[in-house]
């Protein structure tokens, strides 16, 4: 089969350091090239236009045209472009809304390098399956719709979470979570502890409990003196 060549990939983000954490992520991944940005949704289907992207990266909270109405007008326009969806917002109204226009995949912010880099080696694999098929099967189908293994642990992961142990309270959780979804570099349980305003104690058995469903990793410091020190990350 004939390799796929560079995905061609526009930015649609409003915010100009996010943008320019978004260019230097995705041109981390081999095979795919930013030719272009762009800071709204008017401005964007602007350079869907003029400069035919394979993929277009956008946000939904953005000035003049949003991204769920610039999505439905790609979609009303019958553009044949793939879209990822890179946002703040998490309401479920905004979630359907954008699941039901049909995007690639849905990113959350914050988010890490890894979880970008999942997406987009799954989307370039999706598109070299794709690329020269005319008939298909339904196994081969199922296979096509299929993102990784990476996405099916973290839907495992969240099936646990569904029913919390006696004694935890989700809030909480959603806050250690929170917390190191935006700590690139990791966190201590007393570190956690003094950002969400409870005690360590109660850190470590969220972070305990989270890294046993495998929602986060640990790593174990050693400094010169002292105990070692245990950093989670999501």
């Amino acid at each position: 089969m004939k390799q796929l060549g560079t995905i061609k990939v526009l930015l649609v983000e409003d915010d100009p350091m996010v943008r320019e954490v978004n260019r230097q992520f995705i041109e981390r991944v081999d095979g795919f090239e930013i030719i272009g940005t762009a800071a709204n949704g008017i401005e964007g289907f602007e350079k869907i236009n003029e400069l035919k992207p394979d993929l277009i990266f956008m946000d939904i909270f953005m000035p003049e045209q949003n991204g769920v109405d610039t999505l439905r007008k790609i979609r009303q326009e019958n553009i044949p472009i793939d879209v990822i969806s890179v946002t703040a917002a998490n309401d479920m109204t905004t979630i359907q809304n954008i699941l039901h226009l049909g995007v690639y995949d849905y990113i959350m912010k914050p988010f890490t390098f890894e979880r970008m880099e999942q997406t987009l080696q799954n989307y370039r694999q999706f598109k070299q399956k794709m690329k020269g098929v005319q008939g298909i099967t339904q196994q081969e189908l199922d296979e096509l719709m299929r993102k990784g293994n990476t996405e099916k642990k973290v839907e495992q992961s969240q099936e646990l979470l569904t029913e919390l142990p006696k004694g935890f309270n989700r809030a909480t959780l959603d806050k250690v979570l929170n917390y190191l979804r935006e700590c690139q570099t990791g966190a201590s349980a007393d570190e956690v502890a003094t950002a969400i305003g409870v005690a360590r104690v109660t850190a470590r058995r969220y972070l305990d409990y989270m890294e046993k469903c495998k929602l986060i990793k640990v790593d174990i410091q050693y400094g010169s003196v002292g105990r070692p020190i245990n950093q989670y990350y999501v």
